[in-house]
């Protein structure tokens, strides 16, 4: 996209800062050009997280029913799937998707287990807790 067609919207998406996104100037090379934000971006994004939510809401009745492992609702609340799970771990998807199982997730070392709270930006216990109760109104 050329400079003059970065997206400019009245209403700023990114609560008042700015967003850099790169375009071509005149002379045909590319730069950094400041954005207040594109309504069609704020959409879509509102939409992936409005799904991980909704994802996350059906894992966390999935591990109070035994069904599954605190991993899933985790990698959901923090707005991962499974691929990206795998790759921010280096574990193999297949993997992934057994420790997704809650009889996997219980025999797992320690070492896998601190991957995976590194990966997701929490602690070890809190991984292996179950997900609290939604709070009441909340899917």
């Amino acid at each position: 996209m050329r400079e003059d067609e970065v997206p400019q919207d009245e209403v700023a998406y990114y609560g008042g800062a700015r967003k850099a996104l790169y375009a071509v100037d005149r002379q045909g090379h590319y730069e950094t050009v400041a954005s207040s934000g594109w309504a069609v971006e704020a959409t879509v994004t509102g939409d992936a997280i409005a799904e991980f939510e909704r994802r996350a809401a059906a894992a966390r009745v999935r591990v109070a029913r035994g069904e599954s492992s605190p991993l899933e609702f985790h990698m959901y609340a923090r707005r991962m799937d499974l691929p990206t799970l795998a790759q921010s771990t280096g574990f193999w998807r297949c993997s992934v998707r057994r420790d997704l199982r809650p009889d996997a997730f219980a025999r797992l070392r320690p070492a896998r287990l601190r991957r995976y709270a590194d990966a997701l930006g929490i602690g070890v216990e809190v991984l292996q807790t179950p997900p609290p109760e939604a709070p009441p109104g909340s899917p």
